[in-house]
């Protein structure tokens, strides 16, 4: 467990160098499954309907409602991985 928690912080400080900007929803899925395996499940309000980019990053969050933190952690760092080459 304790190697997972170091690959998931070494692949949050590749995922801020990539070479190239991902597309907006591949930055989506990183934000969301950075925020499921750093802290679970989608907490606070929604962000109001005129913040369309916090309502989309809290969306995305949302939709990993129930994922369990190992999980998420694993599938960040396998994305990051596919993006970095």
């Amino acid at each position: 467990m304790a190697d997972l928690k170091k690959q998931f912080d070494d692949a949050a400080k590749k995922a801020l160098n990539l070479k190239e900007r991902p597309d907006n929803d591949t930055m989506l899925k990183l934000y969301a499954l950075y925020k499921q395996g750093a802290q679970g499940d989608v907490s606070g309000e929604k962000p109001g309907f005129f913040d369309f980019v916090g309502v989309a990053k809290y969306e995305a969050w949302a939709k990993l409602k129930g994922t369990a933190q190992d999980a998420a952690q694993k599938q960040y760092v396998d994305l990051v991985k596919k993006l970095a080459g």
